[in-house]
């Protein structure tokens, strides 16, 4: 009896078509898929699969603004400075930041933006659910403190980019006509940097020698504390503190956090004045620059 000859060619070709029938087809599916579940099943992926180039993100006109000093540079030095420097990343998908540092004969500013896409590689837990809490962790360690009136700061006529200028509430105590702050907050308003480091049940530690004797409030002038914002991606916070430096000026920092689907953006803002008894840097001033800049970064998510 005549034996039939095997042909290998014939099984290979039957299993590549069979490992290609179970893997994914031409439906955008990449590394950040849950692996091994069903379509059906798998939560939905996020919204956004690649980041802004950070040092980029930023437009000239915003920089000048904000780094002021770097205006009285020679040309090859300011558009260095303007360039800004790179974070170090390992994973550009992921995550991605840029740094400017400005130096000027009356202090330094220095700028911060950081862009953090979130992945969830839980199958049962989509990207913005894992981003929200990521988020979450974020706004819980900056410790905001309660609001007043139990709710987000409201958008105000005349804000910025749709967030709502400096969220201060007309009529608030301790703010003159033109949106300055008096140098005697509220009992238990702006005391977020001091009730930090201070144990339960004890005083806030006083103000530096430098901010009294200049004048200036050591604390966030009531209406300008750290806070909720509203009208700023799906969910956002401000946080804004000052300290002190040795015998330098106080270095005041104001940062924005807002998420929009599965990417959290950082904006971080810094203004020390060089004179030891230099008068703080205003914070409505900061504030409103830091919120603008993270308005226009909040466009780049946009519909």
């Amino acid at each position: 009896m005549q034996r039939k000859a095997y042909v290998p060619g014939v099984a290979l070709l039957v299993a590549l078509v069979a490992g290609c029938s179970s893997g994914s087809g031409n439906d955008g599916t990449t590394t950040d898929s849950k692996a091994g579940v069903p379509k059906a099943a798998a939560a939905p992926p996020g919204r956004y699969r690649t980041l802004p180039e950070p040092c980029r993100a930023v437009n000239k006109g915003v920089l000048k603004d904000m780094l002021p000093g770097a205006a009285e540079l020679p040309e090859d030095q300011k558009a260095k400075t303007y360039a800004g420097a790179a974070e170090l990343t390992y994973d550009t998908d992921r995550r991605v930041g840029c740094r400017w540092k400005d130096e000027a004969p009356d202090g330094t500013h220095r700028l911060f933006v950081d862009f953090e896409r979130v992945v969830s590689y839980d199958p049962a837990v989509s990207d913005d659910d894992r981003a929200k809490t990521v988020y979450g962790k974020k706004e819980s360690a900056a410790q905001l403190p309660a609001p007043k009136d139990g709710g987000k700061d409201a958008p105000r006529p005349g804000g910025t980019g749709g967030t709502g200028g400096t969220g201060a509430k007309p009529g608030t105590p301790n703010t003159t006509p033109s949106g300055k702050a008096s140098g005697t907050p509220s009992a238990g308003a702006g005391l977020h940097v001091q009730n930090r480091a201070a144990a339960p049940g004890t005083q806030p530690a006083s103000p530096p020698a430098s901010a009294a004797s200049s004048g200036s409030p050591a604390t966030t002038p009531d209406g300008l504390q750290p806070r909720i914002l509203s009208g700023l991606g799906d969910a956002a916070y401000l946080d804004d503190a000052l300290a002190a430096s040795g015998s330098a000026a106080q270095r005041r920092t104001v940062t924005v956090v807002f998420r929009a689907s599965n990417v959290i953006v950082t904006v971080e803002y810094t203004e020390q004045p060089t004179a030891p008894n230099a008068a703080a840097p205003d914070s409505q001033e900061l504030q409103e620059k830091t919120r603008a800049l993270a308005a226009k970064l909040a466009e780049l998510f946009g519909e």
